[in-house]
């Protein structure tokens, strides 16, 4: 027979947000972070195990065990039980297993004690010295050793069950303690999320005048290189100003900017196991925010481009810890 008691290091499960509107209208549903610690601990006849899981961000489910001797036969079996609760994380699992109630059987090495016997008997005579004692031979090391118990096969099938038992339990420690952590991360993407979007509407502002600050400085440098006895024919400076407007236009940029915008509220809706998606989406948004930047003519458009490059990795850092 065997016990479990099992407890999380982490901070307590905070409200989940599921049906919540969340600043501007993003709705969040329960994420799960890659990011977790767990640990299950119990004790059966004679022995105490404790189990540690521990999870950090990868691009696949990477599980490593590290198990005691003659446990390795159950280790299949837990792979499949944390491939069917887990998608993505880099998982370490270790399990200790310590006696507590066998007590220490010591036995004497034979083989040893009788190759000194062997070698004090053919130094008789030769050596001046006392007979080798008792209590002198035990002494030397290698002579006494500290038994290990062979465990029977009903012995380690009940350990084994305890084992599998206790992986269980620390499993869903640390599935509620990635889900904590998803928690939060998902308020801190919505609000990234929103200065994102408050960054795209005043460069949609910004870039509304664009057009007329075009013109303006280019009929000013053609006036300035031509002279003032050459003016630049109207249709000329009107076809020149189309072109430059055009290569300069950002507002087809601000509007995929709008349109991913939406799109990452609506994953965050969706909520379990949409990382991948929320990372390949990121790098769109930061596609559209360097174009932004190229094009800009002006310095406040500038500025809002480095911001708003400044912000989408602020998100995509965040986003590195979605499962």
């Amino acid at each position: 027979m065997y016990s479990i008691g099992s407890r999380v290091l982490e901070a307590p499960l905070p409200p989940l947000y599921n049906d919540r509107a969340i600043s501007r209208g993003t709705r969040l549903a329960a994420l799960s972070s890659m990011t977790g610690f767990a640990r299950a601990e119990g004790s059966g006849d004679g022995f105490a195990w404790a189990w540690e899981l521990k999870s950090v961000n990868g691009k696949a489910l990477d599980l490593r065990f590290r198990l005691p001797h003659a446990y390795d036969a159950v280790e299949q079996k837990l792979k499949v039980l944390a491939g069917d609760t887990l998608r993505r994380g880099s998982v370490t699992a270790s399990l200790s297993v310590t006696e507590t109630e066998r007590p220490a059987e010591l036995r004497i090495n034979r083989l040893v004690l009788d190759q000194l016997m062997a070698l004090c008997q053919s130094l008789e005579g030769a050596v001046a010295a006392a007979a080798p004692r008792l209590d002198g031979l035990l002494s030397i090391r290698g002579v006494i050793e500290l038994a290990e118990h062979v465990m029977t096969p009903e012995e380690l099938a009940v350990r084994h069950a305890a084992a599998e038992a206790g992986f269980a339990a620390a499993l869903a420690a640390l599935l509620e303690s990635r889900n904590a952590e998803g928690a939060r991360l998902g308020r801190v993407l919505a609000d990234r999320l929103d200065e994102i979007a408050t960054l795209v509407g005043e460069a949609e502002q910004s870039a509304a005048l664009q057009p007329e600050a075009i013109r303006a400085r280019f009929g000013r440098q053609m006036a300035e290189l031509l002279g003032a006895t050459s003016p630049v024919a109207p249709e000329r400076l009107a076809a020149e100003v189309a072109l430059l407007i055009q290569r300069a236009d950002v507002r087809e940029e601000l509007d995929r900017l709008h349109s991913h915008i939406a799109a990452a509220r609506e994953l965050l809706a969706e909520g379990s196991g949409i990382g991948r998606r929320l990372d390949f989406l990121c790098q769109e948004f930061n596609r559209e925010a360097n174009t932004v930047c190229s094009k800009a003519s002006e310095l406040g458009l500038t500025r809002l481009g480095l911001a708003l490059k400044s912000a989408i990795e602020q998100l995509r850092e965040q986003i590195q810890n979605i499962e």
